[in-house]
């Protein structure tokens, strides 16, 4: 059975001047106009098309690709405004009807705004700013505790939608409500911008906090991808190590000081780089297969003898045999005087 503002894959049953007809076994066949088919097309073949309605208000189907489907969210923009509502933009020849009862503000031409697709009472495709009576706040209901939607650190799709005080709130997978808070913003943002994000945690509330950033031993992996590609495409430095300022670190990778110095400690962990005073590089080949590593330096205390370098060689521990062998310090006791302190005054002489 076909549906409405959605994705269909349908068989042609009649080829005609006009176009293909498409089998559909709860009504008419579904016309694809002569334009849109593909060429070679034969009859028994499946197409995957999108359904949706003419001026005339009859099934039509399309191999163009709407911005949403019904149930999905979209940032359009608006290019006419008349007695019945607001059109806008939505990838599709006929553009897609606002009426006034579903704008939640006055729409106004040339204005983007973030619109849900989905059915009116007659059928037809409208769209909606009104979001919240089309997406939960909370993962309450109906699932339960056990059978949840999602769980901390699940990937998810976003599309930005305003900014708030605490951030900006996001639409995730065309369902829920989440926020990304301010902390955790390190990359331009803005609202219509679809990202990847991740479920940051799941509030004793049970609303959705966000990140940008794959969490724990993802988090770090990433990252480490993202430093060894700036590192290649860096003729292999960086001016980056432990010491570096956090707002340079962000300034270059867009991450926390914190995030940096786990991945680049796994990395030279690994031997993958070389952690030096002004920054890190990436390992020769003789430091990757080395018996031993060296210490991470510390910044400079103007004392070059005290310097550390990347190339100090690893101090080696005492063996048991050479502590026993060191001379032992000995202390001279404090003599002991049979004087003691007291708080009594002396007594006067009459």
């Amino acid at each position: 059975m076909a549906e409405l503002g959605r994705y269909n894959t349908l068989k042609v049953t009649d080829i005609a001047p006009h176009g293909v007809y498409l089998d559909d076994d709860d009504q008419d066949p579904i016309l694809l106009p002569t334009k849109q088919v593909p060429e070679g097309t034969k009859i028994g073949d499946e197409l995957t098309v999108f359904i949706y309605l003419d001026s005339e208000d009859r099934w039509i189907a399309t191999l163009q690709k709407p911005k949403a489907q019904v149930g999905q969210v979209a940032y359009l923009t608006v290019v006419d405004v008349n007695q019945i509502g607001a059109f806008l933009d939505w990838g599709m020849v006929k553009d897609l009807l606002v009426p006034f009862a579903e704008q939640k503000q006055k729409l106004e031409v040339g204005q983007s705004y973030l619109v849900y697709v989905t059915l009116d009472n007659t059928g037809r495709l409208i769209g909606s700013t009104r979001l919240n009576r089309f997406l939960k706040d909370d993962i309450n209901s109906p699932w339960g505790e056990s059978n949840a939607p999602f769980e901390q650190g699940d990937r998810v799709s976003l599309i930005i939608s305003h900014r708030t005080e605490l951030g900006y709130k996001a639409v995730i997978n065309h369902e829920f409500w989440g926020v990304l808070h301010n902390d955790d913003i390190r990359k331009a943002t803005r609202p219509g911008h679809k990202v990847d994000g991740y479920i940051k945690r799941i509030r004793d509330d049970k609303r959705i906090d966000l990140s940008l950033e794959p969490l724990g031993y993802e988090k770090t992996q990433s990252l480490r991808k993202r430093i060894l590609k700036k590192l290649h495409d860096s003729n292999g430095s960086l001016p980056l190590n432990d010491y570096s300022p956090a707002d340079l670190i962000e300034l270059h990778l867009g991450v926390s000081k914190r995030a940096f110095k786990m991945a680049i400690g796994s990395l030279f962990k690994d031997r993958h780089i070389v952690i030096e005073e002004n920054g890190i590089r990436l390992s020769s080949d003789d430091e990757r297969h080395a018996p031993s590593r060296a210490h991470k330096p510390k910044p400079s205390t103007g004392n070059s003898s005290a310097t550390n370098t990347a190339t100090d060689s690893v101090v080696e521990k005492p063996t048991s045999t050479e502590v026993a062998q060191r001379p032992r310090k000995h202390y001279n006791a404090r003599p002991k005087t049979g004087r003691t302190l007291s708080l009594k005054p002396k007594s006067k002489s009459s």
